[in-house]
């Protein structure tokens, strides 16, 4: 029963990691910021198929999600947060 909760969780995170991926390369133009954004919007499609997989099958469903956040995978990226308190490195503000 609690399993679409988790699934639900997940795709928040995944979405969230997104939307800043994308405030963060809107503000600095730097590639590896538009390529995250790119993968983090496909981990978040493979994450809400999972969703719904979760209302038929849990573990099946499960797996799904758990296979989008490993796609969800960022890599390596340039420095943009020097001064940045944790609020700031939380809603993508950048020094940049």
């Amino acid at each position: 029963m609690y399993y679409i909760y988790l699934a639900i969780f997940a795709y928040v995170a995944v979405l969230y990691l997104t939307l800043r991926d994308i405030r963060i390369y809107k503000r600095t133009k730097l590639d590896s910021y538009r390529k995250g954004a790119m993968k983090g919007i496909l981990a978040s499609s493979i994450v809400l198929l999972g969703i719904l997989f979760t209302t038929f099958n849990p573990e099946m469903g499960l797996l799904i999600v758990f296979i989008g956040m490993y796609a969800n995978k960022k890599g390596v990226r340039e420095r943009v947060f020097n001064n940045a308190g944790a609020m700031d490195r939380f809603l993508g503000k950048t020094d940049i």
